[in-house]
């Protein structure tokens, strides 16, 4: 449902602070970090981060979705892990959500993320 250029989703884990899931502006969708959380149990889908990179694209894809966009017009993506020697295996479970043209990515290790996460990623996608 949009809200004005704020986008939510119930298909996708709730904001757990003072931000939106995602917000429009220009013809780009701003997607908050996504944390890998089932959204039908609130709880983390796995304890395998590859299996989280998964949930988090999962929960990208819904609020993309809930813009009226797709994943396959997502530009950018930044993805947050707590640690990179799973890098091979993230990024293994990373390609088999996109096709090519891959959207621009960052990756970054980080000390911790909110509910012992190993990882997070935010999007930015094209409303086409």
């Amino acid at each position: 449902m949009s809200n004005s250029n704020v986008i939510t989703t119930d298909r996708a884990p709730a904001a757990i602070g003072p931000y939106s899931q995602a917000r429009v502006h220009g013809g780009l969708l701003f997607v908050s970090g996504q944390l890998p959380i089932d959204p039908l149990t609130g709880k983390i889908s796995s304890d395998d981060p590859a299996e989280q990179v998964k949930q988090c694209l999962t929960n990208i894809q819904a609020i993309a979705e809930a813009a009226g966009t797709s994943m396959a017009h997502c530009l950018k993506t930044t993805v947050l892990v707590t640690d990179l020697s799973r890098f091979a295996d993230i990024n293994a479970a990373y390609g088999q959500m996109f096709t090519a043209p891959y959207p621009a990515r960052a990756t970054y290790q980080v000390g911790a993320l909110p509910l012992n996460a190993q990882i997070e990623v935010e999007a930015v996608i094209a409303i086409i």
